[in-house]
């Protein structure tokens, strides 16, 4: 038997009141994995706040079974109000039931704004937010260093320049990057 065949099994009881089949039927339904599952679910999320000027800007599917947590991360040039969440959680939530993207138990689904400091993961992040000051933590040391800690002043074929200090500048790729995040000056 092949592992996408279906296995039956029938099964008769003559037990109390007369013979009462039980038919049962294992087939192994295709497993798509998180990776596949989270960019269907951005991709639907995209095209529900396209006509809204929303920006998705990280989608998140974290934990199992019924300790599953959808997060949405949206933003727009004017910030994000609580319509905006309540718009893509509405949309979004109904065609990801009616589809169906998220199979198996049920999930929690959260849909916010990025917060101020934000993490930075794309290319078009490191753009936008240009002589914004980032903390980035890097794959690999860049003077003997891997956290730093500075404005972003220049992004450009992958690379982004980053001014820790006065008239001190550090390159490195985007591939190099870890983790990055916008950082509040309180």
């Amino acid at each position: 038997m092949t592992p996408s065949s279906p296995s039956c099994i029938i099964k008769g009881s003559n037990e109390a009141v007369g013979e009462s089949p039980l038919f049962y039927c294992n087939k192994r339904m295709p497993v798509i994995g998180k990776e596949e599952t989270i960019a269907k679910i951005t991709e639907i999320a995209e095209r529900v706040a396209g006509s809204e000027g929303i920006e998705i800007v990280d989608v998140q599917l974290l934990g199992a079974g019924r300790g599953r947590v959808l997060r949405i991360f949206i933003d727009r040039p004017q910030g994000v109000s609580h319509a905006d969440c309540e718009f893509i959680s509405q949309q979004v939530g109904t065609i990801l039931d009616v589809e169906d993207v998220i199979p198996g138990d049920s999930y929690t689904f959260e849909v916010s704004s990025p917060g101020l400091e934000r993490k930075l993961q794309k290319a078009k992040d490191f753009e936008k937010f240009l002589g914004q000051k980032a903390k980035v933590v890097l794959r690999e040391p860049v003077e003997n260093q891997r956290r730093w800690e500075g404005k972003l002043a220049g992004f450009s074929d992958g690379v982004i320049t980053l001014e820790p200090s006065a008239g001190k500048i550090i390159r490195f790729p985007l591939t190099q990057v870890e983790k990055a995040n916008l950082k509040f000056e309180w």
